[in-house]
């Protein structure tokens, strides 16, 4: 009798990382480390959007962003700059004169990865779009609390499946379907856009 042999391209997963990763035993760490994540994000956005001086939302949006970037662009002098060159230059060439964009996009950025994130909902993506934040902060010499929280990002990026579970993504991920197996609601939209048959003559 022939034995079926494990697909030799892929590497089997430790039981460790699946313990971390996927075992919905750990869900209630995770719980912990996405909710002072999500209110680390929440309230740095929420205090963009109300702020009285209308530097981030307000009439003046764009300023802090700008004057964020010029200081940027002061450390990237020195033989060990903390800003890289091709960074000054994405931020002196489409930050600054995009100023109020990137301003609304950041504040509210902020606002709604919080949210996801304290809900639990589309955990990993959220999570992914804050690691993106924290990268671009530090990378502009702003360190902060930018290092915790992104390593508290990859975490829950590695820990998508259970990040959310006790959460709306328990409810979620089944709906819209994961990597590989599809939702009942990604089914709908797929057979809604599949082309249809040809019936022959």
């Amino acid at each position: 009798m022939r034995v079926a042999m494990a697909d030799p391209t892929q590497i089997p997963e430790p039981s460790i990382t699946r313990f971390l990763f996927a075992d919905s035993r750990m869900a209630i760490f995770w719980l912990v480390v996405r909710l002072y994540v999500g209110y680390e994000w929440l309230r740095a956005g929420w205090e963009k959007i109300v702020d009285p001086s209308g530097v981030w939302v307000g009439s003046k949006a764009g300023a802090a962003v700008a004057g964020f970037a010029k200081g940027a662009l002061a450390k990237t002098g020195g033989e060990h700059p903390d800003v890289q060159g091709w960074y000054a230059w994405f931020l002196r060439e489409l930050v600054i004169p995009h100023a109020a964009l990137f301003s609304y996009l950041v504040a509210w950025g902020e606002v709604l990865v919080g949210i996801a994130l304290i809900l639990g909902v589309l955990t990993g993506i959220a999570a992914f779009f804050g690691a993106v934040m924290n990268a671009n902060y530090l990378l502009a010499g702003a360190v902060s609390t930018n290092p915790i929280l992104l390593i508290g990002a990859i975490g829950l990026m590695l820990a998508w499946r259970i990040a959310g579970y006790i959460g709306l993504d328990r409810y979620v991920l089944p709906l819209v379907g994961v990597p590989g197996h599809a939702g009942p609601m990604a089914e709908r939209i797929l057979h809604r856009h599949a082309s249809p048959a040809v019936t022959p003559r």
